[in-house]
């Protein structure tokens, strides 16, 4: 039923009209996950936008480092309960699943990470990437020393930063757009 609806409430460009580019991203994309995910549609309205957003998403999010990339989704997951982005939480809740073996992970992130089946450090890293996406104005020392005596260096707080903010455009962009979450997303990692 879900995707009878519109999925954006800007017009959403014809996938052989879009340049080259952008519609060879968004092929190799339908080819690898068997669907289309909404997001690359809707921001292919705007393609120099297209292109930034996930050229500074890939960066972030598929880059080798400290952070795993479940950690990575958690945070976006996260984030995006925070801001009540539903196609964030439900899109990258599906990404957490796969990515964390691990069908509850995504529900207890969103819901409440506090009393999530995750690590102490798991927890520290949630609670400042919210201070960032929320607050950001009040990080000071005492939170890169909290993270700090749980492991994380200098480069892995910029990395909890980053995709604690970019993740809040994304939020703000998908909430104003009316974005839908495909409705491939609701069951994959489940089981």
């Amino acid at each position: 039923m879900t995707d009878a609806l519109p999925i954006s409430r800007f017009p959403v460009p014809d996938l052989a009209n879009m340049p080259e580019d952008i519609r060879n991203r968004i092929l190799a994309v339908q080819e690898k996950s068997g669907f289309i995910p909404n997001v690359f549609l809707v921001l292919a309205h705007r393609p120099d936008e297209f292109r930034a957003f996930f050229a500074y998403h890939d960066a972030l999010m598929e880059k080798s480092g400290n952070l795993t990339k479940a950690e990575r989704e958690m945070i976006v997951v996260a984030t995006s309960s925070a801001n009540q982005c539903q196609y964030c939480v439900i899109a990258h809740g599906a990404i957490l699943r796969i990515r964390a073996r691990n069908p509850l992970i995504s529900d207890q992130v969103a819901i409440n990470y506090r009393k999530a089946d995750i690590t102490e450090r798991q927890k520290a890293m949630l609670e400042f990437a919210l201070k960032v996406s929320r607050s950001a104005e009040t990080v000071g020392e005492a939170d890169f020393d909290v993270l700090k005596s749980h492991g994380f260096d200098e480069e892995d707080i910029w990395d909890i930063a980053a995709i604690a903010a970019v993740f809040a455009l994304s939020n703000r962009i998908a909430n104003v757009t009316a974005m839908r979450p495909n409705a491939e997303f609701y069951t994959m990692g489940r089981s």
